[in-house]
């Protein structure tokens, strides 16, 4: 257990890890971490964890194909334009385009191995 997991508090029923499979780990690792400035713990060829603030929060594990559809991840940025940016500028591409929704706006974003994951900000 790194540091950053053993700090870090879990809350009692709420989201508490994300697992992405991905088909590619170092193809994952690179796209996030130019995207999203994210750090991560190797865990062998098919597995990164994902470090968060005080604690690991999600993980990437490898498998052959993703399966699309299922929950979808919305992610919190503060510059929702930056962000888009940024996941442009890593090779991500755009599935929607941003829109306005009550109390904000976001977008939809593919990554290399084609999960669909979605960036949210205030107005």
């Amino acid at each position: 257990m790194t540091q950053a997991t053993a700090t870090a508090a879990h809350t009692h029923h709420a989201f508490d890890y994300v697992e992405l499979t991905v088909t590619d780990i170092a193809a994952a690792k690179r796209f996030y971490g130019a995207a999203f400035g994210w750090q991560f713990s190797d865990y062998g060829p098919d597995y990164a964890g994902i470090q968060g603030l005080g604690r690991e929060v999600g993980g990437f594990r490898k498998d052959e194909s993703v399966k699309a559809g299922g929950p979808l991840v919305v992610l919190y940025s503060k510059n929702l334009d930056a962000t888009l940016a940024a996941i442009r500028a890593a090779g991500g591409s755009i599935v929607k385009e941003p829109f306005d929704f009550p109390g904000g706006r976001r977008f939809h974003f593919a990554d290399p191995s084609g999960n669909e994951l979605a960036v949210w900000s205030e107005r």
